[in-house]
């Protein structure tokens, strides 16, 4: 594992307006630590960051979660519908 600065990206947005913000930070940085450094206030404001509801390539992590060099931090959004939900619903749609 290098000693120096890693590269990393943080992913966030609403559906029809994301940002990615590319950052060069220590190695050993969390998760947290590069949300907090990406400003996403700043660029999506009133957006929120729920720490539960992050990942990295489309798999959830931890926060504390540590991060390695090329590794994109994705911060999800809040669902609009539970998808059981709408599966449930589209298949009594079909039986009618």
């Amino acid at each position: 594992m290098p000693d120096g600065p890693i590269n990393v990206e943080v992913a966030a947005g609403f559906a029809d307006y994301q940002v990615l913000v590319s950052l060069q930070v220590p190695t050993g940085t969390t998760a947290i630590e590069a949300i907090e450094q990406a400003n996403l206030d700043k660029h999506l404001p009133g957006h929120g960051v729920d720490v539960r509801r992050i990942g990295i390539f489309g798999r959830r992590c931890q926060p504390d979660r540590v991060l390695e060099d090329g590794d994109r931090l994705e911060v999800y959004r809040p669902l609009k519908a539970d998808p059981k939900e709408v599966r449930r619903q589209l298949a009594e749609l079909e039986r009618k």
